[in-house]
């Protein structure tokens, strides 16, 4: 996981890969509310295989005609994967729009159920995600499951580190954060280029020839090389061409190119760069020890509400009881710092970047700035097992909404896990 360095367990990893197939990784998302069929609103339960959260959305609001701004889901889920999940549509109100709903044909994407519901479906409303993971190539499968198990108990009693994965950074083209980074330097020119520019070796040839042709200058032809899984740098360059036919592009035309991206991917950005570096603060932290307090922690409770005025035991035994939590920073402009060891290592990460608080302000496009907030530093798993099979081992167990099920099979696999 990119910028983790730290494990919790000790046992030697079982190895092996994941998501040889989409179907080898099952996530199902636990709802805080479910819809109770009445309601202006139309919830649709899906079950997507290989795509995106936002890409199923996006789908649904163009085969709708209505505005994405309409679409509501609570968390993104993964791509390489078999997912269901709550996709709700507000103000559906008739009978002829529920219809409509009902009748839609998405690509690789079954509606399980479709009903009404009264209150919009809004990010984070979920309580957890349910998982069901297939590792392969295995040496012994049977040693690997007890191995499994002994790990994923040990897990249930500490906690999990609790890192973002790849997903949050973008794989194999890992430069979200490196947009995230520009933007946080107030570069909008370079966070565009990041982002539609900069060929990588493992991305397929065509992509590589559109993004060459947007670095030499050849917009139009960069355009015409894009192909279908380049749907949002298209967005993005044909505001830049647009703005190229007045004269020398500017700040604006780079801002415009960012705004034509859906916002939840424009905030994607500052975000993926605030996770990098706290990845880089958790692995710090759980070396002092994931289930432990330190002097000078900040602890929230499972509501992300300040601990004040306990004493180190009664702090431990809100830790022991997953009643509480250490936190790390998702640095922003008004994020506060812990105190004592633990404070001196979160501002030791900003000064190795070379960046302080305030460039998360991000003046030229204050609405992708942040605040910052403290996040706890691990998340519980529960319902852990896993089960030796004739392809692998089985893993399953469920996770804190927000955290990411390779954080748990990095435990047990001791590798980089995508």
């Amino acid at each position: 996981m990119l910028n983790a360095n730290t494990y919790v367990t000790s046992q030697k990893g079982i190895g092996g890969t994941i998501r040889n197939q989409y179907e080898d990784f099952y996530v199902e998302e636990i709802p805080e509310v479910i819809p109770d069929g009445e309601g202006p609103n139309v919830y649709v339960w899906i079950e997507k295989l290989g795509r995106t959260t936002l890409d199923v959305v996006l789908d649904i609001a163009r085969d709708l005609h209505v505005s994405r701004k309409r679409m509501g889901f609570a968390g993104m889920k993964d791509k390489k994967a078999i997912t269901r999940q709550w996709i709700c549509i507000a103000n559906m109100d008739s009978e002829e729009q529920f219809r409509q709903v009902e009748n839609l044909d998405i690509y690789k994407t079954d509606f399980l159920k479709v009903v009404r519901g009264r209150k919009k479906l809004r990010m984070g409303q979920l309580k957890g995600n349910k998982f069901k993971i297939l590792i392969r190539d295995l040496d012994d499968v049977e040693e690997s499951a007890d191995i499994a198990n002994e790990v994923l108990s040990q897990l249930e009693t500490t906690g999990v580190p609790n890192y973002f994965g790849w997903q949050r950074f973008g794989k194999p083209r890992t430069i979200t954060h490196l947009v995230g980074r520009a933007l946080v330097e107030n570069d909008l020119e370079k966070a565009v280029n990041t982002y539609i520019g900069n060929p990588q070796d493992d991305e397929g040839e065509d992509n590589q020839m559109a993004r060459k042709a947007f670095d030499e200058g050849n917009l139009e032809e960069s355009l015409n090389l894009m192909g279908k899984g380049m749907r949002y740098e298209k967005m993005m360059i044909k505001e830049l061409i647009r703005d190229s036919k007045k004269g020398e592009l500017t700040d604006k035309s780079y801002m415009n190119a960012l705004h034509a991206l859906p916002k939840p991917l424009q905030r994607m950005f500052v975000h993926a760069y605030q996770s990098y570096l706290f990845n880089e603060a958790v692995s710090n932290r759980v070396a002092m020890g994931i289930d432990k307090y330190v002097e000078g922690d900040i602890i929230i409770d499972n509501e992300e509400h300040i601990v004040r005025d306990k004493t180190p035991e009664e702090f431990q035994d809100l830790i022991a009881d997953f009643k509480a939590n250490p936190t790390c920073p998702l640095f922003g402009t008004k994020v506060p710092f812990a105190d004592g060891e633990v404070g001196v290592m979160e501002e030791t990460v900003l000064k190795k970047y070379g960046i302080t608080k305030q460039d998360f302000e991000v003046p030229k496009m204050p609405r992708l700035g942040s605040h910052g907030l403290r996040r706890q530093m691990r998340f519980r798993v529960w319902d852990g097992k896993a089960t030796p099979t004739d392809d692998g081992v089985l893993c399953e167990f469920s996770i804190d909404k927000g955290s990411y099920a390779t954080a748990v099979l990095r435990e047990i696999m001791k590798k980089d896990v995508i």
